[in-house]
């Protein structure tokens, strides 16, 4: 792989309160390459929207990165002043935010909020902005885009809006786009619209990509890498082609084995998915040994005393298993 874009290395995230301090990311390190896309998998409360929010540093006040440290070409953002980190967001890492009606700014015209990032970060006049807000709703292919750019949020459907978040995002061209569940909510013909225009939009503009998804079918049809979070940690990581061809952990299996799978064009009638048992465990919990092992079928007293390592078994496919490594 080339030198990574960007780099996170060994980060910890700590949501703070009156009965202490409880840790959302744990140990996680990461590399994003040029024009890459890597995607982050888990369920929800495994750590991958607090991953996104640390690198953007958008945490909440009781929240913050206690170790470790994230890199823009070697630059660590987690030591930027706040007026530092503004002409970063937007400029040289953005974001499409996970729900786009949250997001969006109910009182201003979409107009509006397409010409702030320029305005912001380039210096642009309002005329020029409105110039590139226009650019970017055709680009994004939403019809009649002079006519959304004088209409607010409410007045358009949620692909719309996701298309949007997505123009906001890429107004700047930045070199990191952070995609936070993009197609949550959507139906699977315009969620297939927003995957497809991400990947030309990726190519056009050589942004690297990190997908933050629960989806394992968006992960195959868009993603070169993927990192699966448990808890907090990172427990696996391959190439999309090993991790769907061999999943070592068991975790993973889990996951793909929720999976419907065709059978000539149809899900068979007998077919039976897998589950899970359990839950994730709350942030703060206590958990000894492995996180996975109260649910996992492989599990053994090792696994429910000794934390596994993150061991590369095969090149560049990495997993936290005792069981794999037995």
């Amino acid at each position: 792989m080339s030198e990574p874009l960007l780099a996170i290395d060994n980060l910890r995230t700590e949501f703070h309160s009156d009965d202490g301090s409880v840790a959302a990311v744990q140990h996680l390190s990461l590399a994003l390459a040029p024009g890459e896309t890597l995607g982050i998998v888990g369920e929800s409360g495994c750590g991958k929207s607090v991953t996104a929010l640390s690198i953007m540093r958008l945490l909440p006040r009781n929240a913050g990165i206690t170790q470790g440290r994230i890199c823009i070409d070697g630059r660590d953002l987690s030591t930027l002043t706040e007026a530092e980190m503004r002409k970063v967001r937007g400029n040289e890492i953005g974001m499409i935010f996970q729900e786009p009606m949250t997001s969006l700014n109910p009182v201003l015209t979409i107009g509006r909020q397409l010409a702030e990032a320029t305005m912001l970060h380039r210096g642009w006049s309002r005329r020029e902005a409105d110039k590139r807000a226009l650019e970017m709703l055709n680009l994004v292919r939403i019809p009649d885009a002079e006519r959304r750019l004088k209409e607010y949020p409410h007045q358009l459907s949620g692909g719309m809006r996701q298309r949007v978040m997505i123009a906001i995002a890429l107004s700047c061209e930045p070199r990191v786009l952070i995609a936070d569940e993009p197609t949550t909510a959507l139906d699977v013909t315009i969620q297939a619209q927003i995957l497809s225009l991400i990947s030309e939009l990726q190519r056009k503009l050589g942004t690297a990509v990190l997908l933050i998804t629960h989806d394992l079918g968006v992960v195959a049809q868009t993603c070169s890498r993927v990192i699966v979070m448990y808890a907090g940690r990172k427990v696996e990581e391959a190439t999309t082609v090993d991790l769907f061809a061999n999943p070592l952990h068991p975790y993973t299996r889990g996951l793909l084995g929720s999976v419907p799978h065709l059978s000539n064009g149809t899900v068979p009638m007998d077919a039976r998915l897998t589950e899970i048992p359990g839950i994730v465990p709350a942030p703060g919990q206590i958990v000894q040994g492995c996180a996975f092992a109260s649910r996992c079928t492989l599990a053994t007293d090792r696994c429910r005393a000794e934390e596994p390592p993150l061991v590369e078994h095969t090149p560049g496919h990495f997993a936290a298993c005792w069981a794999v490594a037995a």
